[in-house]
């Protein structure tokens, strides 16, 4: 029988040779316990009986949680997250059974790329997100906030204070951002600063004219003096995220990007070819760890993945990729 607490306490010893076993474990628990998820495997025909690889677990298409109530199991939502959009689009829900599982899974994936919350000073520029409500953006950086050092703070179009922030202290910083609020302080400011880290989350909102993503990197690096610009790779309906230096993201081990082949989507393809990323997410466990997204990308040699755009046909959200 799956044991859920310990499975929480499980999920941070996942490395490499053990991620399918856990993958077909999770697969098992969510087949039974997630009535949305098991109609559409049966749909499939695809059941615990038939699949005995990764390769084998059905993916549910994002579009779902837009339409359906997607729960693994009985339990009252401590938060619901839900996604960016346009005024009357109909907007993903991300039920959450622990919140605070959800901000251990973001704060060890952070720090074990970044060094401890509290030796960091955070800057961020969201306010799309900020405005709208129910983001889980906003909610892992309001916990990092909580841990980081107390100098932190959300910054809404005041670029002088933020300037001031960034360049009077010579503590360890994390711009954070939104990509049209970022082009748009590069716009208005220029600034060089020791131990500045700038993130850009994705997300021009209509705001401004897309740009790929090299092009947006080389405004950024110029305009705020930084030999790399990183990168922030989540979305509502995942747990976990993936993080970048230059266009590469990796995600912490238990969770892991497939790409499936965009004219027959149950079929995998091999590293360096362009396809339709599923995401395995095993810090998922009460929703759904296996979601086919609406996100164009690529494996590479090294195992990590880059994300180069979304489906033409895909909606327009507000952590829209760049093409």
């Amino acid at each position: 029988m799956f044991d859920y607490e310990n499975f929480k306490s499980k999920i941070f010893s996942i490395q490499p040779e053990n991620f399918q076993t856990y993958a077909l474990e999770v697969f098992v628990y969510q087949y039974l316990h997630n009535p949305t998820y098991q109609i559409y495997c049966q749909h499939l025909g695809k059941s615990p009986d038939n699949v005995h690889s990764l390769q084998d677990i059905p993916f549910l298409p994002i579009e779902f949680f837009k339409t359906h109530q997607v729960m693994t199991g009985k339990w009252k939502s401590e938060k619901v997250f839900m996604s960016s959009g346009t005024t009357g689009m109909q907007r993903s829900e991300h039920h959450v059974r622990d919140l605070g599982f959800y901000h251990k899974i973001a704060q060890v994936t952070f720090e074990r790329l970044y060094g401890a919350l509290q030796s960091i000073e955070i800057m961020a520029l969201l306010p799309s997100y900020l405005e709208q409500g129910d983001s889980s953006l906003i909610s892992m950086v309001d916990h990092f906030m909580s841990q980081a050092h107390p100098a932190s703070a959300y910054y809404l179009g005041d670029h002088t204070s933020l300037q001031k922030a960034i360049t009077s202290s010579e503590r360890k910083k994390l711009l954070i951002g939104v990509t049209y609020a970022l082009l748009d302080m590069a716009d208005a400011l220029s600034l060089s600063a020791d131990d500045l880290i700038v993130m850009e989350t994705g997300g021009m909102k209509g705001r401004r004219k897309e740009m790929i993503r090299t092009e947006l990197h080389e405004v950024l690096m110029k305009n705020f003096a930084v030999e790399h610009i990183h990168s922030e790779y989540g979305m509502t309906e995942l747990t976990s995220q993936a993080y970048a230096m230059g266009g590469q993201f990796a995600f912490p081990p238990w969770a892991r990007a497939l790409v499936r082949d965009i004219n027959d989507p149950f079929s995998f393809l091999p590293v360096g070819r362009t396809g339709g990323l599923n995401i395995v997410d095993l810090a998922n466990i009460n929703s759904c760890a296996f979601v086919e997204t609406k996100d164009l990308g690529l494996e590479s040699k090294t195992g990590h993945f880059e994300v180069l755009g979304r489906f033409d046909n895909s909606d327009v959200r507000g952590c829209n990729l760049l093409v």
